[in-house]
């Protein structure tokens, strides 16, 4: 019994082990007396390893720990229904508080780590742990909770609540805290306060839980500060918070202590930093590849891939799949001991939705929405090898049943559902599984549709049950799954410690002239944020200063970019009309930013009119460019003629150094100076330079449709990002 009958079977079984009916039986066998061996089946013992990251992984494990009702049920889900789990958590973030902390140390990101740790905790741990009956447990759950999930104000330098975590919570809460934890609260917090042992962190900005967990990895090494820490060190600080806690010691894992960044390729080529960024900006072009940049080459714990090997089953949990799951199979240990267990079941949890940014436009079609075979395809395009060894089972939510209204709300929210299609995940030699793992509870209350832990957890019982009766790996005859080409060795990036690279963009800044803190910090924050800039990028220009609407002066002939460079005194001008818009000013700090790049390179421009001119005739516009030796510009020689004639300039035959373009009458045109500007914001982030959103939209064509000249100029525009890409920003990727 094989494919689409196996399956069959096997939703059937799922729908009774739910709670439901079968509305089937099969000639081979009985559901009922299937459901029965079912009931009897023990799996606790079964050797489990889980994969993820964020609220996703925390979910399924042991429910979402950041939401409001979560103490009122904390113990279900995957840790009540396996005791042998190891939980493997993408290192990557670098949002929020983790982005924070990744400004002043040399440190992988720990938020996720931090939200697992929370969902983690175990009833029967700490009621042996201290004594506690039901009551006190519950109690105790709801104080982890509050001080884990508090986050400081922006801005905020009150150390009290850091230094004493028990302040937050009310009287009862407080005097019910056992004393050794409630000591070891005070020894982390005290140890990031002023004074302390480890890093001093202000608080603004931060979770608290985050702040502790810094403190446990740190102890009482204080040098850790000058290098990134140890296996050692972060798994002794997730052991003594999560001992307390009564989880597991060993259980959980960092993806590896390496801090990297991640890196996403887009359809149209554009490549940037920054797995935050990913989920901000609209590219509106598929992901084609992922990967990840380290400081050094990926540590992973033998002892994790020794867990990998011994697993009876492999768990992707639902979530972000190039930001979460994906830059875990970037570590060549963790996806090689994943391939090379070829007896664990291994199951990818597939989500409900689109994600805007990542999944909202499918790869095969260059359309908006997504099917589950396409997920699968992700892997397959940017795993070595490919997809194959990677899953036996993907198991969807059964959305058949799906109230109108829900599917309509959410539409209305730019999301719909990732659709199962079955027969092109079976062509992956995966089988696909409906089962309804979402909380009908909540979708009565709140109507939206989360996935359910104890429901998961269920069905994930359910499949190990089946495999064990049936045997859910797919043979692979006949399957041809090439996959990618190896991808290349991960390698250092030029600046992937990013508090490195932080403390540097801060260092140069420091020495330039702003017109107002406010407009410097807004510039740091802005590079911050668009982490692809390189430190040389910073160097070729003076300042910044804002200038006053009556001195402006600038023509808007050409365009109404309200920043740019001005090579006369090396400064970068912003109109002051922007100066309470703060996402506007970084715009327009980084279109000038952009311009300096290309410095002082024109020695005279000018607009010349045909005579006698009149609507239907036009002129050229020429610019003469300085000798090589007088310029000071980012670019080379070769590559700044090589940009000028993507400006559609062309070299005059007679002076190497005058470039020309013809302009028919009332015909646009874009300067190289803004052009380049507004390439690079654009490049950096489509939300800024929107003009060239506009520009670049001749990409999403069909080149088959479109005619010559419109042909010819969508090859301009990809060369233009393909030398912002390769010249500009010099991605290996």
């Amino acid at each position: 019994m094989r494919g689409a009958r196996l399956a069959q079977c096997v939703e059937q079984l799922l729908e009774v082990a739910m709670g439901g009916n079968s509305s089937q039986e099969f000639q081979e066998f009985s559901i009922s007396e299937l459901s029965r061996e079912l009931d009897r089946f023990h799996c606790g013992n079964i050797k489990v390893v889980a994969f993820g990251g964020g609220t996703g992984l925390s979910t399924v494990i042991g429910g979402n720990s950041q939401l409001e009702e979560w103490p009122h049920q904390p113990f279900v889900g995957l840790k009540e229904e396996f005791s042998s789990l190891n939980i493997v958590v993408c290192t990557t973030d670098d949002g929020g508080s983790t982005g924070l902390l990744l400004q002043q140390l040399p440190i992988i990101a720990l938020g996720d780590l931090r939200k697992i740790l929370l969902s983690l905790i175990s009833r029967e741990g700490l009621k042996t742990l201290y004594g506690l009956d039901e009551e006190g447990t519950h109690g105790l759950v709801r104080s982890l909770h509050r001080i884990f999930n508090h986050r400081f104000p922006p801005g905020s330098n009150d150390f009290s609540h850091v230094a004493n975590p028990l302040l937050l919570l009310p009287r009862a809460l407080r005097d019910a805290c056992p004393q050794p934890l409630s000591h070891l609260l005070k020894s982390l917090g005290r140890s990031v306060s002023p004074g302390g042992k480890g890093p001093t962190i202000k608080p603004g900005g931060h979770c608290l839980g985050n702040l502790l967990l810094v403190a446990a990895i740190y102890g009482e090494s204080p040098d850790l500060g000058q290098n990134f820490a140890s296996f050692e060190h972060i798994e002794r600080g997730l052991a003594t918070l999560g001992s307390a806690m009564g989880v597991t010691p060993g259980c959980l894992h960092p993806t590896t202590c390496t801090p990297g960044q991640l890196v996403l390729r887009y359809g149209n080529g554009v490549t940037v930093r920054g797995q935050k960024k990913s989920a901000l900006t609209r590219r509106n072009f598929a992901i084609e590849r992922v990967a990840i940049e380290f400081c050094d080459h990926p540590e992973v714990n033998p002892a994790l891939c020794e867990a990998i090997g011994e697993a009876e089953l492999i768990i992707f949990a639902p979530g972000s799949v190039y930001t979460s799951i994906m830059p875990i199979l970037q570590v060549p240990a963790i996806a090689h001991a994943i391939k090379k267990n070829h007896k664990a079941l291994k199951i990818l949890g597939a989500n409900f939705w689109i994600q805007e940014g990542e999944t909202d436009i499918s790869w095969r079609s260059g359309n908006r929405g997504f099917h589950v075979s396409e997920l699968v395809e992700a892997y397959d395009r940017n795993v070595p090898g490919g997809a194959e060894g990677l899953f036996d089972v993907v198991l969807s939510a059964n959305l058949e049943h799906m109230p109108g209204n829900v599917l309509c709300n959410y539409a209305l929210e730019g999301k719909s559902p990732i659709y199962l299609d079955r027969r092109r995940v079976e062509g992956f030699n995966v089988l696909p599984i409906e089962a309804t793992i979402y909380s009908t509870q909540r979708l009565k209350q709140a109507q939206v549709i989360h996935h359910d832990p104890q429901k998961f957890s269920t069905a994930v019982r359910t499949l190990v049950f089946a495999h064990e009766r049936f045997n859910l790996k797919q043979s692979s005859q006949g399957v041809t799954s090439p996959g990618p080409p190896e991808l290349p060795p991960c390698k250092p990036a030029p600046h992937s410690l990013l508090c490195a690279y932080h403390s540097a963009v801060a260092r140069i800044l420091s020495g330039k002239h702003f017109s107002g803190e406010e407009l410097g910090r807004v510039l740091q924050e802005a590079v911050w944020e668009n982490r692809d800039i390189r430190l040389d990028h910073l160097k070729f220009f003076r300042g910044a200063r804002v200038i006053p609407a009556v001195q402006w002066g600038r023509s808007e002939k050409w365009d109404h970019v309200l920043g740019y460079y001005d090579p006369r005194d090396g400064l970068l001008k912003v109109h002051e009309g922007l100066s309470t818009k703060r996402e506007g000013l970084k715009e327009n700090l980084l279109i000038a930013l952009g311009e300096s790049l290309l410095g002082r390179y024109v020695e005279w421009r000018r607009k010349v009119d045909w005579d006698p001119p009149n609507q239907w005739q036009g002129g050229h516009y020429e610019i003469r460019i300085l000798p090589v030796e007088e310029r000071e510009c980012y670019l080379s020689d070769a590559d700044l003629r090589v940009f000028l004639r993507l400006c559609r300039m062309i070299p005059s035959p007679f002076d190497s150094r005058t470039f020309r373009i013809t302009l028919n009458g009332g015909e646009g045109f874009i300067p190289p100076g803004p052009l380049f500007g507004l390439m690079y914001a654009w490049y950096l982030n489509n939300a800024y330079g929107e003009m060239m959103e506009y520009e670049m939209s001749l990409l999403r064509w069909d080149p088959q449709k479109l005619i010559p000249c419109q042909l010819e100029e969508r090859r301009r525009r990809q060369a233009l990002i393909d030398f912002f890409r390769n010249v500009v920003f010099e991605h290996s990727h």
